[in-house]
């Protein structure tokens, strides 16, 4: 006899597929850390992919301790300006905004994102009702060749490890200041990486959803599905797949392997150029394996939430890392 079902086409993982409404991806939780107090996030530009010869680090891999070849990704990660500090406190609703200190001194392009507040020094809040601490930080992709914008990417990111007390402190000693990707991590830690995907638009059932041809003697289609489902209920379910919106939805994937952070310096751009990007001129991060999202775009970096806390993290042996010509892919 053979099978009565079959698995539905396509995720229903992520419901509904509808356009991200920012192009900058948003954490909804961040994990907690030991050291501190410090930054558990931040962001850069994916360049592009190359691969490296690097030795297994991986314990349970059937080649660990051997050379292997694996795919890269490179982040440009220019340096961030952190321009103010928000204070949460929780509620029967969740954690709410009970104030915020701005620096100072606010970049002019700031003001092409958003009205700068004219009164910088915050309200006064009691540090019993403090719970979290955390950073209002922007980008600054003026210093980035391969990205044609001045509107700097605004965004928000917690202040981990210690007591309250030191985060406040250790927040307010960072305002204004510029914080580099060698302030927030080291080569061979774990992090999670967040982006909105590559966009395609408005696509058909078969390509949304991967479900089979109809037959050649259907009728005036093939590439549709056969039915929107039962008589009753009288109404077409959300798990019938449809034609609509395909890509540019975020997505998060866990546990990348950071494996080198390199310097301005370093030569580590392609020749020609990495392909729809160009030239990396400042400091920038070699992922193992992929990312979300196209080149040019920004990927948010945040601490590992599902990696097994206590494993040592040792610096990977990158053996040779390829710069060959990319325009031929």
């Amino acid at each position: 006899m053979g099978k009565t079902s079959r698995p539905k086409r396509g995720s229903r993982g992520y419901s509904p597929r509808k356009r991200a409404k920012s192009e900058v991806p948003k954490f909804s939780s961040w994990p907690e850390c030991q050291d501190g107090p410090r930054i558990q996030g931040f962001a850069g530009y994916k360049a592009g992919m190359t691969h490296a010869f690097m030795t297994d680090y991986r314990p349970t891999s059937t080649t660990a301790g051997q050379e292997v070849q694996v795919p890269v990704t490179v982040l440009e990660t220019p340096p961030m300006r952190v321009v103010a500090v928000r204070y949460y406190g929780r509620e029967h609703y969740g954690m709410r905004c009970l104030g915020e200190l701005w620096a100072k001194k606010l970049d002019k392009d700031l003001a092409r994102r958003k009205p700068l507040p004219k009164n910088n020094r915050g309200a006064e809040v009691k540090d019993p009702d403090i719970e979290e601490v955390r950073v209002l930080m922007h980008t600054i992709p003026r210093m980035v060749t391969g990205i044609p914008k001045k509107v700097p990417e605004l965004m928000e990111i917690r202040i981990g490890g210690g007591t309250v007390q030191e985060r406040m402190e250790y927040a307010k000693s960072l305002l204004g200041k510029d914080i580099t990707v060698n302030d927030y991590m080291k080569p061979g830690q774990m992090i999670d990486v967040a982006a909105i995907t590559t966009g395609y638009g408005f696509q058909g059932h078969t390509k949304r959803w991967g479900v089979k041809l109809l037959s050649h003697k259907n009728s005036k289609h093939r590439r549709m599905i056969g039915t929107l489902g039962p008589k009753s209920p009288k109404y077409v379910r959300p798990t019938v797949p449809q034609a609509g919106q395909m890509g540019y939805h975020q997505r998060t994937e866990y546990n990348k392997r950071v494996l080198k952070i390199g310097a301005p310096e370093d030569e580590i751009t392609p020749a020609g150029g990495f392909l729809h990007y160009g030239k990396v001129v400042n400091q920038y991060v070699i992922l193992h394996g992929s990312v979300p999202g196209p080149v040019k775009r920004l990927i948010r970096i945040r601490d590992a939430t599902r990696y097994t806390v206590g494993v040592t993290i040792d610096q990977p042996e990158l053996i040779y890392i390829s710069r060959e010509s990319k325009q031929g892919a």
